[in-house]
């Protein structure tokens, strides 16, 4: 299958620019791409490095690159739509049509996309994720009187993942808890859990998807075996369906998909906005 390289140009983090990409060519599931960021591009002679770094993986009649871009100020803009390729630019497809219907001059300042210039905004941004962090996998903190949304399931089907975007997006207190084998063979949960009912969301995923991740970690032993695999995961959905937990497969949804999934499910307020 032939590659196709795919750059997310910025000039700041390029989370922004990534976010874009990948929901875009997520839905090319056929395709071979290989990504890279190019982050910080904010004067001409990074521009122009950019330019030779894009036109670099088209030589030798390569298939053109795909840029997504989300520069802000024109003339770097300019600079990197030199290079080869096709340019989907955020800026060039949407800013003069909003300006033309709000009759007003944007101020191309950068770095606005990106939540900063919200101070507020950014430090509950980053007091979520602390909690997530102090939180994970049944962290010792268990501080879950706080927590907006108690994520649980087996190990590996994606909780860490998805609290972590869920802090750092929306700022929603996310914790997680994984289900040991006392749980699984019992069927039960524990009591400082039960407390909590309410706020328990349930992750699954398809057992080859998992065992494919497993043996990525832990090649060997009964961690990774199909029959382990398939009981952990017949008996979590047996403890969502015993206690009512609401629940989402997340083998064929991005972490962005689960995120918003858990959200409309579980009306959980978002604290910023992204």
């Amino acid at each position: 299958m032939v590659e196709r390289v795919v750059f997310f140009v910025s000039d700041q983090t390029g989370v922004t620019a990534e976010t874009l990409g990948h929901s875009l060519i997520t839905q090319f599931a056929g395709q071979n791409f290989r990504q890279t960021t190019l982050p910080f591009i904010d004067t001409e002679d990074k521009a122009r490095e950019a330019v030779r770094v894009i036109d670099a993986t088209a030589a030798n009649g390569a298939p053109h690159p795909i840029v997504f871009s989300t520069i802000v100020q024109p003339n770097l803009r300019k600079i990197v739509k030199e290079s080869v390729g096709l340019h989907l630019d955020i800026f060039d497809a949407f800013l003069e049509s909003l300006a033309d219907e709000l009759g007003a001059a944007p101020e191309y300042l950068s770095g606005r996309a990106h939540g900063v210039s919200d101070i507020d905004a950014y430090m509950k941004r980053i007091e979520a994720t602390n909690f997530a962090l102090a939180n994970d996998d049944g962290g010792v903190s268990r501080n879950y009187d706080v927590a907006d949304v108690i994520l649980v399931g087996v190990s590996r089907s994606g909780k860490t993942p998805t609290c972590l975007y869920l802090a750092l997006q929306y700022g929603v207190y996310a914790a997680n808890y994984p289900l040991t084998e006392d749980e699984l063979e019992t069927g039960t949960l524990p009591d400082f859990l039960l407390e909590h009912k309410h706020k328990l969301f349930g992750l699954t995923i398809e057992p080859e998807r998992l065992r494919d991740i497993r043996r990525e970690r832990r090649p060997h032993g009964h961690y990774s075996t199909t029959q382990q695999i398939r009981f952990e995961l017949r008996e979590s959905e047996k403890i969502f369906r015993r206690y009512g937990i609401p629940n989402v497969n997340t083998t064929s949804f991005s972490i962005e998909e689960i995120a918003s999934r858990i959200l409309d499910s579980t009306g959980v307020e978002r604290r910023v906005r992204p």
